[in-house]
């Protein structure tokens, strides 16, 4: 249940429960702050906060918890660990042509596996990850308003002539007879005040100067900043804000590039080499690329895109001749040239089908790597694509998986149709490569069906070999204008608050006596050295380190 008792001040001033000194004289609430001789806490000038209340709500709680700076402090920290730990070993969205499930065990060890299993190997993309940078906002967001709203309540109405005891208690204090007529000397440190940049509010012999107020904000426009920064990190998670993939790409090759409607060809691609006049002594004699260099050929898709029976109709965008440090650039997506690979691939096959209890030959049809037909006939037999592995391998399981998107070791499995075969057809797997079928025991996992049919090619004319592979860093990243903005903000907070300072002067006489007390959120010497020249200017000299904690007090 919540509490609305609110705190009663000397003044006659109703205060909310939580408030430690009074929003319109100053005085000390509580009891300890009311005794004691310290300087007062002014951070957020003694205003009470929700996270203060006494009888919070599941929501306050929450809103407690939050609020708190050691949990942001403890956040902050557990997310950097998490980060440190992600920089281990290489991230998934790394990888060219490793299958992450079996390359880390195999490089690292035991340590790989786990480091896998536990998910670091996607860590800025796993949803604990994620999960840190909503509560690390949260926590920016609930903090600010927590501190903020209160701040400005109390410095939009301070009143002018506050509490003998809030003004004895400030870092700066000076407390003396006065020779002159009140409202004369007040209206004379008035000017000197305005002199040195201060708005000025005065009540009789009563005044408060301030400047710099302004400053107070930076801290929060820091959080607003990070805020900022925060949404832009967690919009690269959504799907076609960021991408950070590579892809490899043979000549006369046109690709879809993964994630978008977008298709990349590469027209050709150049490597030059260095010429030993052009080496040093100790490399004469070697390979060294001087320039590699993709001609590509950006496409839209128009029309067909999502249906896998049609060949999508593309549309040309741009041409660029991608080198390094020279991109393919286009409405945001950037294409860099990575590397290369010149060793031989098969691009295409032209096998046949040959019935071995008949001897008979139906074909050639051509297979093509990366884009073979559906769907082959070849006389009264029909062979159905059922799936593709351009680099076949088996899993722990015993199931087939492809390792990489490279043809190192391309294997097709068919469903075989026609006379004396299952209504449905039989499957049949065809490895392209001979060693590839020694290796996997293509006619041991035919079984009979080997002893009937075989799949061949007659002779390395029926082989197409691609030409070089181009390796491009395909990158989109949409977020990172706000990630800018985000820092921007951040910096010009840390600038206000540093170079800034809120400075401001309470001064009472009363019967003769002058009472004045003076804070700062920093530089207490600039403080002290700011009323030490106005009290010289009218007539009071006193030493500014006098002034400290209470100063004179004749």
């Amino acid at each position: 249940m919540l509490s609305f008792k609110n705190t009663k001040c000397e003044c006659g001033h109703q205060n909310p429960v939580g408030t430690v000194l009074c929003e319109s004289c100053g005085n000390p609430l509580e009891e300890a702050e009311a005794t004691s001789h310290a300087p007062l806490e002014m951070r957020y000038d003694g205003a009470a906060r929700r996270s203060q209340k006494v009888n919070p709500s599941v929501i306050d709680r929450v809103w407690n918890f939050f609020s708190s700076v050691k949990i942001a402090v403890w956040l902050i920290v557990i997310t950097l660990i998490g980060a440190m730990i992600g920089t281990v070993f290489t991230q998934e969205s790394a990888f060219i042509s490793f299958d992450p499930s079996t390359y880390y065990e195999e490089r690292y060890g035991w340590v790989g596996e786990w480091y896998y299993k536990l998910g670091f190997s996607h860590t800025y993309e796993s949803w604990w990850f994620t999960l840190l940078l909503v509560m690390i906002g949260t926590s920016l967001v609930i903090c600010s308003l927590d501190r903020v709203l209160p701040l400005y309540k109390a410095l939009s109405k301070q009143q002018v002539r506050k509490h003998e005891q809030f003004l004895r208690r400030q870092r700066t204090v000076y407390e003396g007879e006065l020779a002159q007529e009140a409202e004369s000397w007040t209206a004379r440190a008035e000017e000197e005040l305005k002199r040195k940049r201060y708005r000025v509010k005065r009540e009789g012999s009563a005044l408060l100067a301030e400047k710099n107020r302004f400053s107070r904000w930076g801290p929060y426009i820091n959080h607003i900043g990070l805020i900022v920064f925060l949404i832009a990190v967690l919009l690269r998670s959504m799907p076609g804000w960021s991408m950070d993939n590579y892809m490899a790409i043979r000549e006369g090759e046109t690709l879809q590039i993964p994630e978008t409607d977008y298709y990349i060809k590469n027209e050709k691609f150049t490597i030059d080499y260095y010429t030993d006049e052009e080496l040093p002594e100790g490399l004469k004699g070697t390979a060294r690329p001087k320039l590699f260099k993709t001609d590509a050929v950006l496409y839209t898709c128009a029309a067909d895109c999502e249906d896998p029976t049609k060949e999508p109709v593309l549309q040309e965008v741009m041409r660029h001749g991608i080198i390094v440090n020279e991109a393919l650039s286009y409405k945001g997506l950037n294409i860099y040239q990575y590397g290369y690979d010149d060793t031989a691939k098969i691009a295409a096959v032209n096998p046949v089908l040959v019935n071995k209890q008949t001897g008979e030959t139906y074909g050639p049809f051509k297979l093509s790597m990366r884009s073979p037909e559906l769907n082959y006939e070849l006389g009264p037999y029909t062979l159905e694509l059922n799936s593709k592995y351009l680099d076949f391998a088996i899993d722990e399981a015993g199931n087939p998986r492809t390792k990489s998107d490279e043809p190192n070791a391309p294997a097709f499995i068919f469903m075989l149709k026609g006379p004396g075969l299952a209504e449905k057809g039989e499957p049949y797997i065809y490895f392209v490569k001979q060693n590839d079928r020694v290796t996997f025991s293509q006619d041991k996992i035919n079984g009979e069906l080997a002893e009937r049919f075989e799949i061949k090619v007659p002779s390395m004319e029926g082989v197409t070999f691609a030409g070089m592979s181009s390796t491009l860093n395909i990158r989109i990243d949409k977020a990172m204008p706000y990630i800018w903005v985000g820092a921007g903000i951040w910096i010009f907070g840390v600038f206000l608050g540093s170079y800034w300072h809120h400075r401001r002067i309470w001064l009472r006489v009363d019967n003769g006596r002058l009472l004045l007390g003076a804070h700062t959120n920093k530089n207490f010497h600039g403080m002290r050295g700011d009323v030490a020249a106005v009290l010289k200017r009218t007539g009071i000299d006193v030493e500014p380190k006098s002034l400290d904690n209470g100063g004179n007090r004749s």
